[in-house]
């Protein structure tokens, strides 16, 4: 049994002249991240639960660098503590106003000064409100000043049920929000001359880039048409397709379309562009040069 060693500490068994033995602080903190999103709810009752979902369809459509997703379910004070180190942070809960169901209120840091006391709370009568001024509270200077709320009116909650079609709707409204405002920022902007390459044995290979910016779940629609090969990004790999591989830590990316493209003799460089209208990437198949 070797005996525990203190932290900055010498080991005693050491030899004169020997190494130390050194025992590094352990960092328990939560990794900063440039944007936050925190779905709040319980996924087993109906709307309620439609910042968890959320939190989901966004981690489908692909999480860019800088950013964070946190299902913080019914657990207020762990959402308190996942704030520390983020620059931005944005809660996403149901709310009950008495409103038509699916209004979507966007609450912005200013307003939430006036917030409950948190004198007498337990854990089960946590909401977001109260998990900002525990936050508030316990990070003290260390709590994101950037916060934001999300809220949409819940039709109902009974147990078991699904998400309700004004909910559901309400909630895609909010996710482009979230893409417009804060995540899609966070995504790489690609080059306007593209290229990609088709190599000898049937792969497509994309640049980090590109693949980033264009392809940010790696799920993949690939058809030739027009004497093009299209890849439409897919929302996530429930959605079907195909699916990029990593070929290097960089980031680049590779598609196997061989039996899509059959026969036809596409191995080189080829030039590529983006189709807006079609919200498809385009790759004439004429080729530039031999792959490198």
């Amino acid at each position: 049994m070797i005996p525990a060693v203190e932290p900055e500490a010498h080991d005693s068994r050491s030899a004169s002249g020997g190494p130390d033995i050194h025992v590094p602080p352990l960092d328990i903190e939560p990794p900063g991240c440039a944007v936050l999103v925190v779905g709040c709810g319980n996924l087993l009752r109906g709307d309620d639960g439609v910042g968890p979902v959320l939190v989901r369809h966004l981690w489908e459509r692909g999480v860019p660098t800088g950013a964070r997703l946190v299902d913080g379910g019914t657990a207020g004070m762990d959402v308190a503590f996942q704030m520390r180190g983020a620059g931005r942070v944005v809660i996403v809960d149901a709310s009950a106003t008495g409103a038509a169901p699916g209004t979507v209120y966007r609450v912005p840091a200013e307003e939430l000064t006036e917030l409950p006391p948190l004198q007498g709370l337990h854990t089960h009568s946590f909401r977001w409100d109260h998990a900002i001024a525990f936050a508030r509270w316990v990070l003290a200077d260390a709590c994101p000043s950037d916060i934001t709320v999300f809220l949409i009116e819940a039709s109902g909650v009974e147990l078991g049920a699904d998400l309700s079609e004004p909910v559901q709707a309400a909630m895609e409204h909010v996710i482009e929000l979230l893409e417009r405002d804060y995540l899609g920022p966070l995504r790489p902007t690609p080059d306007d001359d593209i290229s990609v390459q088709f190599t000898d044995d049937g792969y497509i290979r994309l640049d980090a880039v590109l693949a980033a910016s264009r392809f940010p779940s790696d799920a993949v629609a690939a058809m030739v048409r027009d004497d093009d090969l299209w890849l439409i990004p897919l929302r996530g790999p429930r959605s079907g397709g195909l699916l990029l591989k990593q070929r290097n830590p960089a980031g680049d990316r590779s598609l196997l379309v061989r039996e899509v493209l059959g026969d036809q003799p596409v191995t080189g460089t080829h030039q590529a562009f983006w189709d807006d209208a079609q919200q498809a990437l385009r790759i004439p198949l004429v080729p530039l040069g031999p792959v490198r």
